[in-house]
């Protein structure tokens, strides 16, 4: 009878419009309370209500994490923190632009982007990826893959005419009442017009009977409003057509700029310059020491992947993107990469890239751990690319 009974006060607490937010009673009957942000379970719900705690320190409670306390995170080697953990929200980790913080996995990983008409409803960044939702009335978004909220649809002014409503899709689209397409007979259209088609020397049967032009005067207006209204519509697309254009150039720049910004000049050589007289290039210096097939076996080269010449670091990633063979995803399971994590470095327009910044930041991320992981997956062009210098350095 007890059960019975709690059932039938859920079901009536449900038709009233106060539901338990927890889901559970107590034994008399009453709704569990939930533990708010920053505060842990102390005593489970039954005889009594649920007893609350705050959150020691070391560890945080969302809204989401149901009154459980859960240790903070720390931000892996390389990654800034953002934001430090506090009782109701965990330790934020700052990636670089275009990739957030993948928690499950502990790495820096790109950003999901939003499909034609589905707008971001959080943006990507510390505090996740990229939430889409679709657009909503007044709303629309028509580029294929974006991380921008929905924009606000077009309104037609007095002047204009609405000739296609707004859609999740796509926006308003509106046209000038002055050009507007005149049909065969139609009154209301040549008044507005504002022509006078009235035959000379013809007169009206009765009053108010309209009065019309010769056949080959009217057609000769209406072919030079379609021609007005095609005209209007090839300029549209073509001044589209260049926006789009123009914009992609923009991305473009802008991808190239972020991607010398992260080839940066590597700190050795710049160090080694500046101390001597002599001027020596990093590249130089480092595509001179062996790495595989030199006196020195590969897996004892202890230098780091992180130091070698930017230019190097290019060819491989370019070499891992295009070669045959083993690519860029044979590698990462080589060096120890879940199937999850190469997932996510997939959705980005440079995963080669991708892996081998991550893989940079690890400790022990020497060249001679690459050249054997690259040795096992048969890629001996890149180990190659690796150890050979470019110019007149002879291996012995």
């Amino acid at each position: 009878m007890g059960p019975l009974l709690v059932c039938v006060v859920i079901l009536l607490k449900a038709v009233s419009g106060d539901a338990c937010a927890s889901g559970q009673l107590t034994e008399s009957g009453e709704c569990c309370s939930v533990c708010p942000a920053g505060f842990g379970v102390m005593v489970e719900c039954g005889k009594e209500d649920t007893k609350c705690t705050p959150c020691p320190q070391g560890t945080f409670s969302s809204s989401e994490d149901l009154g459980r306390c859960l240790p903070c995170s720390k931000c892996p080697y390389g990654v800034p923190t953002f934001a430090a953990c506090s009782a109701v929200e965990d330790t934020q980790c700052e990636c670089d632009s275009g990739f957030f913080y993948f928690r499950a996995y502990g790495l820096c990983a790109p950003c999901s982007k939003c499909k034609r008409g589905e707008g971001a409803a959080q943006e990507c960044g510390p505090k996740g990826d990229t939430q889409c939702r679709l657009c909503g009335p007044g709303t629309f978004s028509e580029e294929h893959a974006n991380t921008k909220p929905c924009q606000s649809c077009t309104q037609c002014t007095e002047s204009e005419v609405e000739i296609r409503a707004c859609m999740p899709n796509s926006d308003t689209l509106c046209m000038d009442k002055k050009l507007h397409i005149l049909s065969d007979g139609s009154r209301d259209s040549l008044s507005k017009s504002g022509i006078e088609d009235v035959t000379p020397g013809a007169e009206s049967f009765a009053p108010g009977t309209p009065k019309f032009t010769p056949q080959g005067e009217k057609s000769s207006n209406n072919i030079l409003v379609y021609v007005s209204v095609l005209a209007a519509v090839v300029l549209g697309l073509l001044v589209y057509v260049a926006y789009k254009c123009w914009r992609s150039c923009k991305q473009k720049k802008a991808l190239s700029k972020m991607r010398a910004a992260e080839l940066g000049a590597s700190p050795e050589g710049e160090k080694l310059q500046s101390d001597s007289g002599v001027f020596l290039d990093s590249q130089s210096l480092q595509d001179n020491q062996p790495c595989k097939g030199t006196k020195r076996d590969s897996k004892q080269d202890t230098r780091l992947y992180i130091n070698l010449a930017p230019a190097r670091q290019e060819e491989i990633e370019r070499l891992l993107q295009e070669g045959a063979g083993g690519g860029w995803r044979q590698l990462g399971q080589a060096l120890g990469y879940e199937t999850e994590q190469l997932d996510l470095f997939g959705h980005g327009e440079a995963p080669a890239h991708t892996l081998l910044s991550n893989w940079a930041l690890k400790e022990g991320s020497t060249l001679g751990l690459l050249c054997s992981a690259l040795a096992r997956i048969e890629r001996s062009d890149v180990v190659s690319a690796i150890n050979c210098p470019t110019q007149g350095v002879s291996v012995v």
